[in-house]
């Protein structure tokens, strides 16, 4: 891991801006607060023609009619189509559900459908471990997948697959589904995207190009951020190892429900805020430059959620921004992130 303690400033944006990482320059724009500027580097050869998408994740919906995450997923997508310009696709990253019900991955599917732009999907935990993925894949389509999108090849990929621990224990779809959805859950063990998909990726990136910028998509961090709440990926050094030849790796995830920032060779990793709930921060020490979000304001239901989105320019370099559905991200009016 990168020692950031042991660099100066100059040193950091340049490396920030080879991974497309934030560096973390908070100001307010508009009504979005937390905006986080990029910094510009001479990178590759520019092949990138700017572009912006946007992220969603983790609405945790649950089958009550009009239930308040259904709203709160709503306002996600009405802050993507507010954008402008609109960005060029939506890209989700998991648990759409609670409990892997096909009414409730149906109820995100009709949510979502108010979007006019094309959305790429990948499951997280609670959306495969009552039918192992048949209703989400029936709306969704495959969880492995990548394209091209002016200049920047694309990837997502299921990193929530477990050993089976159901069959030698008699569980029922219900009883699986319900270990999968504990936090802290010592029954199931680490996720991973295994070795199918580990073969897929090498296949998928054999023939690119070193200077090509990747994007990775994966409902889990490729890092051990909290190994006890399974918040890594069990493969995560293995898919490091297959895209290493790269020289600009950038990493979206979901499942942690905050925004956190980290760093593994050529490999930035970037976690969103959900549409649902913000978790609390693990006590552990995160790299330069701790970028925590404030504790959420017991008061304001929907503070710690919302959605994000991101503009890369030519060198790979560009802006994220986090749309707040409430005030955390933006304490006394002043700059949204704890540095």
């Amino acid at each position: 891991m990168t020692d950031f303690t042991r660099m100066d400033r100059r040193d950091f944006l340049s490396i920030t801006g080879k991974a497309g990482l934030s560096t973390l320059v908070a100001s307010a724009v508009g009504v979005n607060f937390g905006m986080v500027q990029v910094a510009e580097a001479a990178v590759g050869k520019g092949k990138v023609s700017p572009f912006r998408f946007a992220i969603l994740t983790d609405a945790h919906l649950f089958s009550q009619a009009d239930h308040k995450f259904d709203g709160q997923m709503a306002d996600a997508v009405k802050q993507v189509m507010s954008m402008k310009p609109l960005p060029d696709f939506v890209v989700y990253t998991g648990d759409i559900a609670q409990n892997g019900t096909a009414d409730q991955l149906e109820k995100g599917k009709k949510i979502l459908s108010k979007l006019t732009m094309p959305i790429h999907f990948i499951p997280g935990e609670h959306d495969w471990y009552l039918d192992m993925g048949t209703a989400w894949k029936g709306n969704f389509g495959s969880p492995t997948w990548s394209f091209d999108h002016k200049g920047v090849h694309f990837i997502g990929m299921n990193s929530i697959l477990v050993r089976d621990f159901w069959t030698k224990a008699g569980m029922s779809a219900k009883e699986r589904m319900g270990v999968m959805e504990m936090l802290e859950s010592p029954i199931a063990g680490p996720w991973g995207v295994r070795e199918e998909q580990l073969d897929w990726l090498k296949k998928d990136v054999k023939n690119l190009a070193p200077d090509t910028p990747i994007v990775v998509f994966t409902h889990s961090p490729l890092w051990d951020y909290y190994p006890r709440w399974n918040f890594q990926t069990e493969d995560a050094p293995e898919i490091r190892e297959i895209l290493k030849k790269f020289e600009r790796v950038m990493a979206f995830h979901g499942h942690v429900h905050q925004t956190v920032y980290n760093k593994i060779g050529n490999m930035g990793s970037v976690g969103t805020l959900s549409t649902s709930w913000p978790w609390p921060y693990p006590d552990v020490k995160l790299a330069y430059p701790w970028s925590q979000m404030n504790r959420s304001d017991p008061a304001m239901f929907t503070d710690g959620q919302g959605a994000q989105h991101i503009d890369l320019e030519r060198n790979f370099a560009g802006a994220m921004q986090y749309d707040p559905f409430g005030d955390m991200l933006n304490p006394n009016m002043k700059n949204g992130f704890k540095i």
